[in-house]
């Protein structure tokens, strides 16, 4: 688990350092702003997290296989929106909200 994102996720959601970009089924969503690398996000779900390659949905950490296979599959539907988010972040731009999973 990435130190930080699980710890702060209730406190610092919303704020400029974790922006939620996603909740559905107790699963939270998130960007940093200050990552490299390839693109990804964070997700988190009780004391689970993973981080999960846009392009590639490899995934990085831990999760309940119900719960992954919910994030993979969001991710899959909302790869552009998620792209676009990497680059937003990159620039220091707020993030667009991205739909949840129905």
């Amino acid at each position: 688990m990435q130190a930080g994102f699980a710890a702060v996720n209730a406190a610092a959601i919303g704020q400029h350092d974790v922006p939620e970009i996603s909740r559905f089924l107790g699963i939270v969503i998130g960007m940093f702003f200050n990552e490299h690398g390839v693109a990804h996000f964070h997700a988190v779900y009780a004391e689970y997290e993973v981080t999960v390659e846009v392009e590639t949905l490899t995934v990085h950490g831990d999760f309940p296989k119900r719960a992954l296979g919910f994030v993979l599959e969001w991710a899959e539907l909302h790869k552009e929106e998620l792209l676009e988010n990497w680059q937003l972040a990159r620039q220091g731009q707020p993030l667009k909200r991205v739909a949840p999973l129905e």
